[in-house]
């Protein structure tokens, strides 16, 4: 029997490689001897660089950027193929990397991306994946065009801060010392965020109040972006705001077409392109997939989803192993998925759960070899 393992990584608890792992170790209870193929997987948020370099057999690198704050942190990259980059801007300008008491898209920055594109560049890459999720930003993707040599002047001739908050003071834009292989390199956005720059499902307000924004700064923010979407109209001739995905990382998806020439593109799709996860399904008996949390969005562009649409092409049927089953779960039944099986054994709270996620995702692993077994052996039996 050929078990192919295709799964997200819980958040904030337990990363794809590790899901695989547990994954894994459940099915070995009952199945002992079957092939087992582990295909860590993202959908362009967390994980995204590790299931490529991992999935690919590419390379790690590592250098100090500016943080949010502006201050330095150490961040990570992938090369793949030694030809293509990917990035996770997360890593450089993320949630994660600020302190729950001083989020504030006012002044966050996404310079320390835009070093990252840089660092990938000078080392010849020409051609640049950046997964959108995770921002605490909403800074338009300025702080990664000033990391790239744009210059955005304020009324007084000189350069603007750092953040959200200070779009509404540019007044020029230049673009004279741009990094000249910014010209060369092809960068792609990849992201399951279908939302414009701004408006009532723009960056501010769908995603600001969880990077620290009140209704006052998420109505600010607003209007700046829409100021930011008519200068880049003035100055670069290009209309952004609405754009499918120009919101994602706090309009970091505009700022990467505004300023490096960037499309988007759905991430779970690019991903499983080039882990070229249908030669390994193809020929699988089951496939299992999972994440922290499925429910109604799942459908959009995550990774249960995904993995199910490639299964069906060849029939292979499709169980999730999640953390926890939200509103709509069951619209996911539609693209492929079999059955969904939920690690949480008995009542319990989230600290609980997280702090034994990995024997209950093993545990859950094991019951549903168990129960696949017993279905294999009820369909021999009729036959």
């Amino acid at each position: 029997m050929k078990i192919v393992i295709a799964s997200d990584s819980y958040k904030g608890s337990c990363s794809a490689i590790e899901v695989a792992k547990y994954i894994e170790r459940g099915i070995r209870r009952i199945y002992k001897d079957s092939e087992i193929v582990k295909i860590p997987v993202a959908d362009g948020g967390e994980g995204t660089v590790d299931a490529l370099v991992i999935g690919t057999k590419g390379r790690y690198e590592t250098l100090e950027v500016i943080g949010p704050l502006g201050e330095p942190v150490k961040a990570q990259y992938g090369i793949i193929y030694d030809e293509v980059a990917v990035i996770e801007m997360a890593a450089a300008s993320g949630i994660t990397l600020v302190d729950k008491d001083k989020l504030n898209p006012l002044i966050t920055t996404t310079y320390g991306t835009g070093q990252l594109i840089k660092s990938a560049m000078e080392k010849g890459i020409r051609k640049i994946l950046v997964g959108l999720g995770g921002s605490s930003t909403n800074d338009a993707g300025v702080g990664m065009a000033q990391a790239l040599g744009f210059s955005f002047k304020n009324e007084y001739g000189d350069e603007i801060g750092f953040g959200g908050g200070e779009l509404v003071n540019i007044k020029e834009i230049d673009d004279t010392n741009i990094h000249p292989l910014l010209k060369e390199t092809e960068i792609i956005a990849i992201s399951d965020v279908k939302n414009p720059l701004y408006g009532p499902s723009g960056a501010a307000y769908i995603f600001g109040p969880q990077k620290g924004a009140d209704s006052s700064m998420v109505k600010k923010l607003d209007n700046n972006l829409r100021y930011f979407g008519d200068l880049i109209k003035k100055y670069l001739n290009k209309d952004i705001s609405n754009i499918p995905g120009a919101g994602a990382a706090g309009g970091l998806g505009a700022g990467l077409i505004a300023f490096c020439g960037a499309s988007i593109e759905p991430g779970i799709e690019k991903i499983l392109d080039i882990l070229d996860i249908d030669s390994s399904i193809k020929d699988a008996d089951l496939v299992i997939t999972g994440e922290g949390k499925i429910d109604g969005q799942s459908k959009y562009g995550k990774v249960p989803v995904g993995v199910a649409k490639r299964a069906q092409r060849y029939n292979v049927p499709v169980i999730a192993i999640v953390g926890s089953v939200g509103k709509g779960a069951k619209d996911v039944y539609d693209y492929g998925i079999n059955w969904i099986y939920d690690i949480i054994n008995k009542p319990m709270t989230l600290n609980e759960a997280i702090e034994n996620v990995g024997t209950l995702i093993e545990d859950a692993a094991e019951n549903v070899a168990r129960m696949y077994k017993m279905k294999l052996r009820s369909s021999e039996e009729a036959l």
